[in-house]
């Protein structure tokens, strides 16, 4: 890779994000095949585990919890609710706990499931990125670069009061030194990471975990622009909608400053290389 071909850090967010959901959707649906839908029922289905896979990367920590302004980030789309009642369900299973403040956290049974769950992860990414191993872990150390340069920047100016807690790697609300909750991506941030993790599952855990911060600068862009979760879902295509996401990009940009213009095209290239 050389220098020949400029790529400011906005530019990059715009072509990195669909790329980064490309291969993060890919690996989970190749997941959900090769054994996850027989996971998922022997724990009671969809309705027991939906929000245990979706944010597994925080609550499969021992004492990982998702406050509940954080977990309003992360539904924000969602009918609140039907997104309730589907956690009701997933009480009743026995497979999360709420919060006072209306979060949640798993349960020891959750947490079994979870710790299936990254086996699985580990199996599946092993098989669909064979012959990638090398490129696997440079992209595993160049999203984590992303992603510790997001959480030591500000994040996008969301309006969403700051609520939650602080800790490292699958802290919850009682750990020393985790960032204080803002948005989706400081609900999930960073990913839970025990020692021995291979390095598909990194992988895996930190594209999804840098999909938040992209979900995040959309919606201070679309709520800067005047916009709600339901009127930006029904704005079709023209210049308002281009308007947002050239807002987004800019908004996503700041951790790909910590990444030469070689850098993000290698990390462009990487991606592009894996398959699905």
């Amino acid at each position: 890779m050389n220098d020949l071909v400029p790529l400011a850090p906005h530019q990059a967010a715009a072509l990195v994000w669909p790329a980064v959901d490309r291969v993060f959707r890919a690996a989970m649906t190749a997941a959900r095949s090769r054994g996850g839908a027989e996971l998922v029922q022997r724990y009671g289905g969809p309705a027991a585990v939906g929000f245990l896979v979706d944010f597994r990367t925080r609550l499969a920590a021992p004492t990982g919890t998702i406050s509940g302004t954080g977990l309003a980030a992360l539904i924000r789309y969602g009918d609140q609710a039907e997104c309730q009642r589907a956690l009701d369900k997933q009480v009743a299973h026995g497979m999360i706990h709420r919060q006072p403040d209306g979060g949640i956290l798993a349960t020891e049974r959750g947490r079994a499931f979870l710790g299936e769950l990254y086996e699985l992860h580990a199996e599946v990414t092993r098989e669909i990125w064979t012959g990638h191993s090398e490129r696997v872990r440079r992209l595993v150390d160049t999203v984590g670069r992303l992603l510790g340069a997001a959480l030591d920047a500000p994040p996008p100016a969301l309006d969403l009061p700051p609520v939650g807690g602080t800790g490292p790697t699958g802290g919850g609300p009682a750990d020393p030194g985790r960032p204080v909750e803002v948005g989706a991506f400081g609900a999930m941030a960073s990913p839970y990471e025990p020692d021995g993790t291979p390095a598909g599952v990194l992988l895996l855990n930190r594209l999804g975990t840098l999909r938040y911060h992209r979900a995040d600068a959309h919606a201070a862009a679309w709520q800067a622009a005047g916009h709600t979760a339901r009127t930006i879902v029904d704005l079709t295509s023209g210049p308002e909608r281009l308007a947002i996401e050239l807002e987004t990009d800019r908004r996503a940009a700041g951790p790909y400053a910590v990444l030469t213009p070689p850098e993000r095209l290698r990390l462009l290239a990487d991606l592009a290389a894996l398959p699905g």
